[in-house]
Protein backbone atom coordinates (compact mmCIF):
# COMPACT_ATOMS: atom_id res chain seq x y z
CA UNK A 1 0.00 0.00 0.00
CA UNK A 2 1.00 3.52 -0.95
CA UNK A 3 -0.11 6.89 -0.95
CA UNK A 4 1.07 9.79 -3.55
CA UNK A 5 4.16 10.94 -4.30
CA UNK A 6 2.69 14.41 -5.58
CA UNK A 7 -0.87 16.30 -6.17
CA UNK A 8 -2.20 18.39 -8.40
CA UNK A 9 -4.24 20.38 -5.85
CA UNK A 10 -6.25 23.04 -7.93
CA UNK A 11 -7.65 25.34 -9.15
CA UNK A 12 -11.07 23.84 -10.97
CA UNK A 13 -11.10 24.90 -14.72
CA UNK A 14 -7.61 25.78 -14.90
CA UNK A 15 -6.71 22.76 -17.65
CA UNK A 16 -5.82 20.38 -14.51
CA UNK A 17 -7.38 17.10 -16.51
CA UNK A 18 -5.37 18.12 -19.41
CA UNK A 19 -2.22 18.00 -17.21
CA UNK A 20 -3.32 14.93 -15.49
CA UNK A 21 -3.51 13.07 -18.74
CA UNK A 22 -0.69 14.57 -20.15
CA UNK A 23 1.47 13.58 -17.07
CA UNK A 24 -0.24 10.01 -16.81
CA UNK A 25 2.12 9.93 -20.49
CA UNK A 26 5.37 10.29 -19.09
CA UNK A 27 6.76 6.96 -18.72
CA UNK A 28 8.76 7.63 -14.87
CA UNK A 29 4.77 8.63 -13.90
CA UNK A 30 2.03 6.29 -12.38
CA UNK A 31 -1.61 8.60 -12.39
CA UNK A 32 -4.06 7.66 -10.66
CA UNK A 33 -7.16 6.13 -12.60
CA UNK A 34 -9.51 8.01 -10.66
CA UNK A 35 -8.97 11.30 -11.95
CA UNK A 36 -10.65 13.38 -8.83
CA UNK A 37 -10.82 10.71 -5.60
CA UNK A 38 -11.70 14.17 -3.29
CA UNK A 39 -9.89 11.46 -0.60
CA UNK A 40 -8.83 14.33 1.64
CA UNK A 41 -11.88 16.05 1.73
CA UNK A 42 -13.48 13.71 3.93
CA UNK A 43 -11.55 12.59 6.68
CA UNK A 44 -12.10 9.08 5.85
CA UNK A 45 -15.38 9.57 5.93
CA UNK A 46 -18.67 9.75 3.35
CA UNK A 47 -19.42 13.81 3.05
CA UNK A 48 -22.89 14.41 3.73
CA UNK A 49 -24.95 14.90 0.74
CA UNK A 50 -24.43 17.98 -1.17
CA UNK A 51 -28.34 19.75 -1.84
CA UNK A 52 -27.02 21.40 -5.26
CA UNK A 53 -28.31 20.14 -8.71
CA UNK A 54 -26.21 16.35 -9.28
CA UNK A 55 -23.95 17.13 -6.09
CA UNK A 56 -25.53 13.80 -5.18
CA UNK A 57 -23.70 11.75 -8.26
CA UNK A 58 -20.63 13.58 -7.06
CA UNK A 59 -20.21 12.63 -4.10
CA UNK A 60 -20.83 8.93 -5.12
CA UNK A 61 -17.71 8.69 -6.71
CA UNK A 62 -15.76 9.99 -3.68
CA UNK A 63 -13.08 7.54 -2.82
CA UNK A 64 -13.24 7.77 1.06
CA UNK A 65 -12.18 5.05 2.08
CA UNK A 66 -8.13 4.56 2.64
CA UNK A 67 -7.66 1.48 1.28
CA UNK A 68 -9.52 1.86 -1.50
CA UNK A 69 -7.58 5.16 -2.24
CA UNK A 70 -4.40 3.84 -1.63
CA UNK A 71 -5.50 0.38 -3.99
CA UNK A 72 -5.70 3.12 -6.57
CA UNK A 73 -1.61 3.17 -6.77
CA UNK A 74 -1.24 -0.70 -6.47
CA UNK A 75 -0.34 -0.68 -10.16
CA UNK A 76 2.46 1.90 -10.27
CA UNK A 77 5.44 0.54 -11.34
CA UNK A 78 8.59 0.42 -8.72
CA UNK A 79 10.43 3.71 -8.75
CA UNK A 80 7.50 5.72 -10.27
CA UNK A 81 6.27 8.87 -9.00
CA UNK A 82 2.49 8.06 -7.98
CA UNK A 83 0.49 11.19 -8.36
CA UNK A 84 -3.44 12.40 -8.24
CA UNK A 85 -5.69 15.30 -9.15
CA UNK A 86 -8.04 16.93 -7.10
CA UNK A 87 -8.70 20.74 -7.25
CA UNK A 88 -11.03 21.12 -5.21
CA UNK A 89 -7.74 20.50 -2.08
CA UNK A 90 -6.34 23.71 -2.51
CA UNK A 91 -9.97 25.37 -1.82
CA UNK A 92 -10.20 23.47 1.37
CA UNK A 93 -8.20 23.96 4.53
CA UNK A 94 -8.87 20.55 6.19
CA UNK A 95 -8.19 18.98 2.71
CA UNK A 96 -4.91 20.97 3.22
CA UNK A 97 -3.89 19.77 6.58
CA UNK A 98 -5.04 16.05 6.05
CA UNK A 99 -2.93 16.19 3.27
CA UNK A 100 0.46 17.28 5.26
CA UNK A 101 -0.36 15.20 8.12
CA UNK A 102 -0.66 12.36 5.80
CA UNK A 103 2.03 13.11 3.02
CA UNK A 104 4.32 15.78 5.12
CA UNK A 105 6.78 15.47 2.48
CA UNK A 106 4.60 15.80 -0.82
CA UNK A 107 5.17 17.69 -3.83
CA UNK A 108 1.98 19.70 -4.61
CA UNK A 109 1.28 21.44 -8.36
CA UNK A 110 -1.10 24.55 -8.48
CA UNK A 111 -2.46 25.69 -11.71
CA UNK A 112 -3.79 29.32 -11.48
CA UNK A 113 -5.89 30.80 -13.76
CA UNK A 114 -7.60 34.57 -14.07
CA UNK A 115 -9.95 34.21 -11.52
CA UNK A 116 -12.74 35.75 -13.71
CA UNK A 117 -11.91 33.49 -16.28
CA UNK A 118 -11.96 30.54 -14.05
CA UNK A 119 -15.16 31.39 -12.55
CA UNK A 120 -16.82 32.20 -16.04
CA UNK A 121 -15.95 28.52 -17.43
CA UNK A 122 -16.90 26.83 -13.89
CA UNK A 123 -20.56 28.44 -14.56
CA UNK A 124 -20.33 27.49 -18.48
CA UNK A 125 -19.07 23.82 -17.34
CA UNK A 126 -22.49 23.54 -14.78
CA UNK A 127 -24.55 25.18 -17.60
CA UNK A 128 -23.50 23.00 -20.14
CA UNK A 129 -24.07 20.32 -18.21
CA UNK A 130 -27.47 21.46 -17.77
CA UNK A 131 -26.93 21.72 -14.12
CA UNK A 132 -26.79 25.44 -13.79
CA UNK A 133 -30.57 26.73 -13.54
CA UNK A 134 -28.96 30.27 -13.48
CA UNK A 135 -28.81 31.62 -17.24
CA UNK A 136 -26.91 34.82 -16.09
CA UNK A 137 -23.44 34.79 -15.51
CA UNK A 138 -23.12 37.26 -12.36
CA UNK A 139 -26.36 36.87 -11.06
CA UNK A 140 -25.06 33.19 -10.88
CA UNK A 141 -21.89 34.77 -8.56
CA UNK A 142 -24.72 36.63 -6.72
CA UNK A 143 -26.14 33.20 -5.61
CA UNK A 144 -23.32 31.94 -4.11
CA UNK A 145 -23.50 32.54 -0.59
CA UNK A 146 -27.27 31.84 -0.68
CA UNK A 147 -25.98 28.33 -2.39
CA UNK A 148 -23.28 27.87 0.17
CA UNK A 149 -25.87 28.18 3.12
CA UNK A 150 -28.02 26.36 1.50
CA UNK A 151 -25.45 23.28 1.31
CA UNK A 152 -24.87 23.48 -2.20
CA UNK A 153 -21.09 21.70 -2.78
CA UNK A 154 -17.74 23.56 -2.85
CA UNK A 155 -17.69 23.49 -7.13
CA UNK A 156 -20.69 25.86 -7.16
CA UNK A 157 -18.65 28.52 -5.46
CA UNK A 158 -17.48 30.01 -8.73
CA UNK A 159 -15.60 33.54 -7.30
CA UNK A 160 -14.50 31.96 -3.45
CA UNK A 161 -13.04 28.79 -5.77
CA UNK A 162 -10.33 31.67 -7.44
CA UNK A 163 -9.37 33.72 -3.72
CA UNK A 164 -5.91 31.98 -4.61
CA UNK A 165 -4.12 34.66 -1.95
CA UNK A 166 -6.03 33.40 0.63
CA UNK A 167 -5.56 29.82 -0.44
CA UNK A 168 -1.93 29.96 -0.76
CA UNK A 169 -1.16 31.85 2.59
CA UNK A 170 -2.80 28.48 3.96
CA UNK A 171 -1.08 26.26 2.05
CA UNK A 172 2.38 27.68 2.82
CA UNK A 173 1.42 27.66 6.56
CA UNK A 174 2.15 24.02 6.35
CA UNK A 175 4.28 23.32 3.41
CA UNK A 176 7.75 25.40 2.37
CA UNK A 177 6.87 26.92 -0.89
CA UNK A 178 10.10 24.38 -2.33
CA UNK A 179 7.14 21.92 -2.48
CA UNK A 180 4.78 23.87 -4.24
CA UNK A 181 5.15 24.66 -7.76
CA UNK A 182 2.93 27.15 -9.14
CA UNK A 183 1.66 27.22 -12.88
CA UNK A 184 -0.03 30.15 -14.89
CA UNK A 185 -2.87 28.49 -16.81
CA UNK A 186 -1.90 30.46 -20.00
CA UNK A 187 1.97 29.01 -19.72
CA UNK A 188 0.93 25.50 -19.99
CA UNK A 189 -2.13 26.57 -22.77
CA UNK A 190 0.40 28.29 -24.66
CA UNK A 191 3.67 26.93 -23.78
CA UNK A 192 2.93 23.49 -22.67
CA UNK A 193 6.68 22.22 -23.65
CA UNK A 194 7.88 24.89 -21.48
CA UNK A 195 5.35 24.31 -18.41
CA UNK A 196 6.07 20.96 -18.78
CA UNK A 197 9.33 20.51 -18.43
CA UNK A 198 9.09 22.62 -15.36
CA UNK A 199 6.66 20.41 -13.67
CA UNK A 200 8.89 17.67 -14.51
CA UNK A 201 11.89 19.67 -13.10
CA UNK A 202 9.94 19.68 -10.04
CA UNK A 203 9.09 16.18 -10.02
CA UNK A 204 12.74 14.98 -10.18
CA UNK A 205 11.83 12.93 -13.62
CA UNK A 206 13.09 13.21 -17.24
CA UNK A 207 11.85 16.52 -19.51
CA UNK A 208 11.45 16.59 -22.83
CA UNK A 209 9.41 13.73 -22.51
CA UNK A 210 5.94 14.86 -22.48
CA UNK A 211 5.68 18.00 -24.78
CA UNK A 212 2.24 18.63 -25.42
CA UNK A 213 -1.09 18.84 -23.24
CA UNK A 214 -4.24 17.69 -24.81
CA UNK A 215 -7.67 19.26 -24.81
CA UNK A 216 -10.03 17.78 -21.96
CA UNK A 217 -12.84 18.06 -20.29
CA UNK A 218 -14.08 20.66 -22.52
CA UNK A 219 -18.02 21.08 -22.83
CA UNK A 220 -20.03 22.52 -25.59
CA UNK A 221 -22.53 25.58 -25.44
CA UNK A 222 -26.20 24.57 -25.84
CA UNK A 223 -27.98 27.35 -27.92
CA UNK A 224 -30.24 28.85 -25.96
CA UNK A 225 -34.05 27.09 -27.49
CA UNK A 226 -36.65 25.98 -26.06
CA UNK A 227 -35.91 22.13 -26.44
CA UNK A 228 -32.70 23.17 -24.91
CA UNK A 229 -34.49 24.54 -21.99
CA UNK A 230 -36.51 21.55 -21.30
CA UNK A 231 -33.49 19.16 -21.29
CA UNK A 232 -31.61 21.38 -18.54
CA UNK A 233 -34.90 20.96 -16.64
CA UNK A 234 -34.92 17.65 -17.39
CA UNK A 235 -30.95 16.85 -16.21
CA UNK A 236 -31.87 18.93 -12.81
CA UNK A 237 -35.20 16.73 -12.23
CA UNK A 238 -33.68 13.53 -12.40
CA UNK A 239 -30.67 14.81 -10.33
CA UNK A 240 -33.26 16.17 -7.81
CA UNK A 241 -34.67 12.90 -7.50
CA UNK A 242 -30.96 10.89 -7.96
CA UNK A 243 -30.78 9.07 -4.55
CA UNK A 244 -34.56 7.10 -5.28
CA UNK A 245 -33.75 6.16 -8.71
CA UNK A 246 -32.37 2.43 -9.09
CA UNK A 247 -28.66 3.04 -10.58
CA UNK A 248 -28.89 1.70 -13.90
CA UNK A 249 -31.99 3.55 -14.62
CA UNK A 250 -30.79 6.78 -12.85
CA UNK A 251 -27.40 5.95 -15.35
CA UNK A 252 -29.32 5.72 -18.72
CA UNK A 253 -31.75 8.75 -17.87
CA UNK A 254 -29.12 11.01 -16.85
CA UNK A 255 -26.68 10.24 -19.94
CA UNK A 256 -29.11 10.70 -22.14
CA UNK A 257 -30.47 13.67 -21.21
CA UNK A 258 -26.97 15.06 -20.93
CA UNK A 259 -25.78 13.52 -24.26
CA UNK A 260 -29.08 15.48 -26.43
CA UNK A 261 -27.96 18.84 -24.48
CA UNK A 262 -24.52 18.55 -25.83
CA UNK A 263 -25.40 17.44 -29.76
CA UNK A 264 -24.96 20.90 -30.86
CA UNK A 265 -20.86 21.27 -30.56
CA UNK A 266 -20.97 25.43 -30.64
CA UNK A 267 -18.76 27.84 -29.28
CA UNK A 268 -19.24 29.01 -25.81
CA UNK A 269 -20.49 32.21 -24.50
CA UNK A 270 -17.95 34.76 -24.59
CA UNK A 271 -17.32 37.09 -21.10
CA UNK A 272 -17.43 40.56 -22.21
CA UNK A 273 -15.43 43.12 -20.66
CA UNK A 274 -18.72 44.40 -18.50
CA UNK A 275 -18.84 41.33 -16.81
CA UNK A 276 -15.63 41.35 -15.97
CA UNK A 277 -15.22 44.95 -14.83
CA UNK A 278 -18.06 43.72 -12.77
CA UNK A 279 -16.45 41.03 -11.29
CA UNK A 280 -12.74 42.26 -11.37
CA UNK A 281 -13.20 44.52 -7.93
CA UNK A 282 -14.10 41.07 -6.05
CA UNK A 283 -11.15 39.65 -6.10
CA UNK A 284 -8.85 42.61 -5.79
CA UNK A 285 -7.50 42.60 -2.17
CA UNK A 286 -6.95 38.49 -3.14
CA UNK A 287 -5.01 39.76 -5.89
CA UNK A 288 -3.19 41.82 -3.33
CA UNK A 289 -2.45 39.49 -1.06
CA UNK A 290 -1.46 36.19 -3.84
CA UNK A 291 1.38 38.88 -4.91
CA UNK A 292 2.61 39.34 -1.61
CA UNK A 293 2.42 35.57 -0.70
CA UNK A 294 4.13 34.89 -4.18
CA UNK A 295 6.43 37.39 -4.90
CA UNK A 296 4.73 37.44 -8.56
CA UNK A 297 2.80 39.98 -10.26
CA UNK A 298 -0.75 39.00 -11.53
CA UNK A 299 -1.74 42.63 -12.07
CA UNK A 300 -3.08 41.92 -15.39
CA UNK A 301 -5.93 39.93 -13.89
CA UNK A 302 -7.10 43.43 -12.89
CA UNK A 303 -7.41 44.95 -16.25
CA UNK A 304 -10.85 44.32 -18.09
CA UNK A 305 -9.54 44.50 -21.03
CA UNK A 306 -7.68 41.41 -20.48
CA UNK A 307 -10.33 39.22 -22.16
CA UNK A 308 -10.44 35.77 -24.10
CA UNK A 309 -11.59 35.23 -27.46
CA UNK A 310 -13.06 31.30 -28.83
CA UNK A 311 -11.73 29.43 -31.55
CA UNK A 312 -12.96 26.35 -32.39
CA UNK A 313 -10.59 23.20 -32.20
CA UNK A 314 -10.34 20.28 -34.70
CA UNK A 315 -11.35 17.11 -33.04
CA UNK A 316 -7.79 16.09 -31.86
CA UNK A 317 -7.87 19.08 -29.72
CA UNK A 318 -5.61 21.56 -31.76
CA UNK A 319 -6.78 25.20 -32.51
CA UNK A 320 -8.34 25.23 -36.16
CA UNK A 321 -11.65 24.19 -37.63
CA UNK A 322 -13.74 22.14 -35.72
CA UNK A 323 -16.76 21.68 -33.27
CA UNK A 324 -15.12 21.72 -30.00
CA UNK A 325 -13.97 24.91 -28.39
CA UNK A 326 -11.05 26.44 -26.01
CA UNK A 327 -9.97 30.14 -24.77
CA UNK A 328 -7.70 31.84 -26.73
CA UNK A 329 -5.71 34.78 -25.26
CA UNK A 330 -6.44 38.50 -26.40
CA UNK A 331 -4.03 39.52 -23.21
CA UNK A 332 -2.78 37.28 -20.63
CA UNK A 333 -4.62 35.02 -18.34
Amino acid sequence: MALPDFLVIGAPKAGTTALHVALARHPQVFMSPVKEPKFFLTGGNPLPAGRGPGDAATNRKIVWRRSEYEALFDAAPAGARRGESTTLYLRNAQACRRIHEAIPDARLIAVLRDPVDRAHSNWTHLRSAGLEPEGDFLTACGLEDRRRRAGWAQFWQYLAQGKYGEQLEHLYSLFPAEQVLLVRYRNLRDEPHKAMDQICDFLGIERGTVATVPAENVTAEASPSLVNDVLRQAVRRIASVDERLPGPLRRIASSRAERLLQREQGLRQSLSRAERAALIPRFDADITLLEQVTGQSFEHWRDPRNGVARQPLDVQGRIGTGHRSIDRPVKEN
